[in-house]
């Protein structure tokens, strides 16, 4: 069994289902990106997704792009990113790890290195969120080479040809958007209809996991209601690590407390 399929394992054993928190990594330099994702495994955090630094992320809204600027200007690379994702896996042997990237820095290293590299360091999946699903063929079996599953974006509004695509390929979870447009918690997630959760299983796809706007502990127990597997949240980690007192005991214990209250609304 995969560390993905041993988590959904035992969540379905405890009765809940996933937190999942995402941040940028090297954000807001290596140091304090590493200790803040290590607090979050402590408080809890079932798996985790984490953005590489990118120049154009046309998927995430204001609040990720100015983390990941920021971790750009303090010289954050690729490498420092993988090296860090291969500290916390030394660390977290079982723990499920996912990237969330852009093509380009696929692109540079060339996919089979990128996803060989990906394997060395301790990734499980990585999501490509600049890729269509229908353009997935350059990376996808360079990536099934490296064991790396592939994780796709599922609109609410996907059609039966494209859901099924998605059903075969995907690897790891399912990345299923409960709207819409680019990440934020600005916007309250819309909870995604239980047909297309059903949908996804009678296809055999990846466990779903719901992101986009999901900031509150509420929209985790209506996501549990709804038959996700578990949610994703990535603005409102990053808005509480900007969020004054700036004093790092501060930002580990909100960050700790946040994870802490999504994961008690978690229960089915």
């Amino acid at each position: 069994m995969s560390r993905y399929e041993r988590m959904f394992t035992r969540l379905d054993r405890e009765q809940r289902i996933g937190f999942v928190p995402f941040t940028v990594l090297g954000y807001p330099d290596l140091a304090r990106s590493e200790s803040r994702i290590e607090a979050m495994i402590a408080a809890g955090a079932d798996a985790l997704e984490l953005g590489i630094p990118f120049s154009d992320p046309l998927a995430d809204g204001p609040t990720i792009q100015r983390a990941m600027t920021e971790a750009l200007q303090a010289g954050v690379t690729p490498d420092d990113c993988l090296e860090l994702v291969a500290r916390i896996r030394r660390r977290h042997p079982d723990l499920p790890i996912g990237l969330l990237l852009y093509a380009n820095l696929v692109w540079a290293r060339r996919p089979a290195a990128f996803f060989s590299a990906c394997a060395a360091n301790g990734v499980d999946s990585v999501l490509i969120a600049d890729v269509p699903l229908d353009e997935s063929d350059e990376f996808l079996p360079e990536a099934r080479r490296a064991g790396i599953g592939q994780v796709f974006l599922c609109p609410p509004n996907i059609d039966e040809r494209r859901l099924k695509l998605l059903a075969d390929r995907g690897e790891g979870y399912t990345y299923l958007l409960s709207r819409a447009g680019v990440t934020g918690s600005e916007v309250a997630g819309g909870i995604p209809v239980s047909a297309l959760i059903r949908r996804l299983g009678e296809l055999g796809a990846a466990p779903p996991l719901l992101g986009f706007g999901i900031s509150r502990p509420e929209q985790v127990a209506a996501a549990a209601r709804e038959g996700v597997a578990g949610v994703i949240s990535g603005s409102k980690i990053i808005e509480l690590m900007a969020a004054e007192p700036s004093d790092e005991p501060s930002v580990l214990s909100r960050l700790q407390d946040f994870v802490r209250a999504m994961i008690a609304a978690a229960g089915k």
